[in-house]
């Protein structure tokens, strides 16, 4: 069955005048393959929709079928809930390997190739013994998952990933997304310069970009740019900057420096997001272009 976001139908009315009437709003919406609305304005409008002729009641009961079969497949009207097969899911249900793989798949597919100059990368365990992994996304859990996601099974962090392949050498740089000061910078910089491969996992999280928050612009935030550029000119070895954020950055200075030798963009890669991100720069799974 089709179901909206929160709200949306009333948006179709209400803020982009799609409609002149609420009753409009509501038939075409069901028309269109609408079959449960998440919010009250199907429930308020519906029913002057087909008193007015905008709507036949052979498309509410359509769009009722779909919704009810569902709740049939559950086992919704079967007795008590909690005895039927899909009444007791929990943790055990969520957290299976087979479950636990897809994640990490589904991070790996998400994962997006934006610079690669000079056969950067992958990373070689034979050559990259030491890595620096920096930034203030370089360590964090409930950032990976975004915004409206369940509990998850477990993390593995981007420094937890890296780990895996090399022995790591971490520095925040930052205090939190917002980097307000530099004055955690000298010793990222310090780190960069002590390392065979330098990763800087750097981008957003819910307190910049989130529903009801807007951003200010596209560059990132605070010094996180003087942050890449110092330690990517301090780097004894490659540096790759690794983009944790949903919506767009603006990357222009670290694309334009030679010093930055490659660039993934990640998203919000969910609980296995660090195990993806190290599997991508190290070679075992490829990132999309």
């Amino acid at each position: 069955y089709i179901v909206s976001d929160c709200d949306s139908v009333g948006v179709l009315y209400n803020t982009q005048h799609y409609t002149r009437t609420p009753e409009e709003a509501a038939a075409d919406a069901i028309k269109a393959g609408l079959d449960l609305d998440c919010g009250p304005f199907l429930a308020i409008h519906t029913e002057g929709a087909v008193r007015g002729g905008l709507l036949r009641e052979e498309d509410v009961n359509l769009a009722l079928a779909y919704t009810i079969t569902v709740q049939m497949r559950l086992g919704m009207f079967d007795g008590e809930p909690s005895a039927q097969p899909f009444g007791n899911l929990g943790p055990r249900d969520v957290c299976t390997p087979a479950h636990q793989q897809l994640a990490l798949q589904a991070a790996h597919q998400g994962i997006v190739l934006l610079k690669n100059s000079a056969r950067t990368l992958p990373l070689s365990t034979l050559r990259h013994h030491t890595v620096a992994v920096i930034g203030p996304n370089s360590d964090v859990t409930v950032t990976m998952i975004g915004n409206y996601a369940g509990v998850a099974c477990g993390y593995t962090t981007p420094l937890q990933g890296i780990s895996r392949y090399a022995k790591t050498i971490h520095q925040a740089g930052c205090f939190g997304v917002a980097c307000n000061g530099n004055q955690l910078i000298g010793a990222a910089e310090v780190a960069a310069r002590q390392a065979d491969a330098t990763v800087l996992v750097m981008g957003l999280d819910q307190s910049i970009e989130a529903e009801f928050i807007d951003r200010a612009g596209l560059l990132l935030p605070g010094r996180q740019q003087e942050l890449v550029s110092r330690v990517a000119k301090a780097s004894r070895g490659p540096v790759v900057l690794v983009l944790m954020c949903g919506g767009p950055v603006d990357v222009s200075f670290a694309k334009n420096d030679p010093r930055i030798g490659a660039i993934l963009w990640v998203g919000y890669p969910g609980q296995a997001g660090g195990a993806a991100i190290a599997d991508v720069l190290f070679g075992r799974a490829n990132p999309g272009t």
